[in-house]
């Protein structure tokens, strides 16, 4: 399977990543970085609500591998939809990671009565290249579909919580039949599955671990994969993944898993 995926945009995106949920920035997310680049990664997942956009640029610049080889992600946060202020948060988040452009820009949370008018500023962005392609994380099919209906650009990806305990099938279709690539946000569900015996016997099976044979499960979906780490050999584990291949019956009784349970949290401004 090829290691990369052609977006709607016709850029080329990795997919499998890094996700930089949670490293800090006293240089365990440089470390990161540099380590994930070492394996092989090329694909860096971060956000201005993860306050470490200025140490993920400077792993981006002390990882040795030209910019142009390099895929970073990051996004825009409720507030800043709130208050109109799009612009201005996408100029920072250049600024604190020290890039004259991202690869893909996302609307964090579809925030309501905010996320239509949000889109056509991003599209202002896309246009201006200083995103090379824009896109969407944690919308429906309802949110999507309300996009789709006033964009001149179609968003790029959706991502999205996703993995076996969690199985956005439906999701995922309408996604993928739209043109919009799916990427996997806490593909591990923060470790919920990987004691499972269903996975476990699975692993045993293809004499891989628990997380490989999640991951895996995900990628033959063709979705892309950020799960996050900042420790090396679990780094390297993680891209481990595309050299086998789950047969059919196997990737059934993974689907057969799914019990709607969501590992991440959502934003408290988001529940009111």
């Amino acid at each position: 399977m090829d290691l990369t995926i052609t977006l709607n945009t016709g850029a080329v995106m990795p997919r499998l990543g890094l996700g930089c949920y949670k490293a800090s920035e006293d240089n365990e997310v440089q470390s990161a970085i540099k380590d994930a680049v070492s394996v092989g990664y090329r694909l860096f997942d971060t956000a201005s609500a993860y306050k470490n956009e200025e140490g993920v640029g400077q792993g981006i610049r002390e990882c040795g591998i030209p910019r142009e080889e390099l895929f970073v992600t990051t996004k825009v946060w409720n507030n800043a939809q709130r208050l109109g202020a799009v612009e201005d948060a996408f100029s920072r988040s250049l600024e604190r990671l020290g890039l004259d452009y991202v690869d893909l820009y996302l609307i964090h949370w579809p925030v309501p009565g905010c996320y239509v008018e949000t889109w056509k500023v991003l599209e202002g962005i896309c246009k201006s290249g200083r995103a090379k392609a824009i896109g969407l994380s944690n919308f429906n099919e309802i949110q999507i579909q309300d996009i789709l209906n006033v964009c001149e650009i179609v968003p790029a990806v959706n991502q999205i919580e996703y993995h076996p305990l969690w199985n956005q099938d439906s999701l995922r279709i309408f996604c993928q039949n739209h043109g919009i690539a799916v990427q996997a946000y806490s593909p591990l569900a923060r470790g919920a599955y990987l004691e499972k015996p269903v996975l476990i016997s699975l692993a045993e099976k293809y004499n891989r671990s628990t997380a490989q044979i999640g991951l895996r499960w995900m990628i033959q979906k063709d979705i892309c994969v950020i799960p996050k780490s900042v420790h090396v050999d679990r780094i390297l584990s993680n891209s481990q993944i595309f050299d086998f291949e789950l047969d059919e019956m196997d990737m059934q009784t993974i689907d057969s898993m799914n019990e709607n349970f969501r590992s991440a949290s959502i934003p408290e401004d988001m529940l009111i």
